[in-house]
């Protein structure tokens, strides 16, 4: 019985734990372009470079975009 309460226990935490994982939010600019945006993973070396911090939240993201200056074409 108890092997069964903990592999019920394991099933179900193994399915909620996406779901609190931390969203992270990354300001990227292409640097060709200059132009600005948000994406939810941290881009590989190439064209786009992180702009500022990691937010938590995609409206500190998009606030951060608006107040960067070096962000064109918004």
């Amino acid at each position: 019985m108890n092997m069964k309460l903990i592999a019920a226990a394991a099933l179900v935490a193994s399915f909620t734990m996406p779901a609190f994982a931390a969203n992270e939010f990354y300001l990227v600019q292409d640097t060709a372009t200059k132009k600005c945006s948000i994406v939810e993973s941290k881009p590989a070396m190439g064209t786009m470079t992180v702009v500022g911090l990691v937010h938590k939240t995609k409206i500190e993201a998009e606030t951060a975009m608006k107040a960067d200056k070096s962000c064109v074409g918004l």
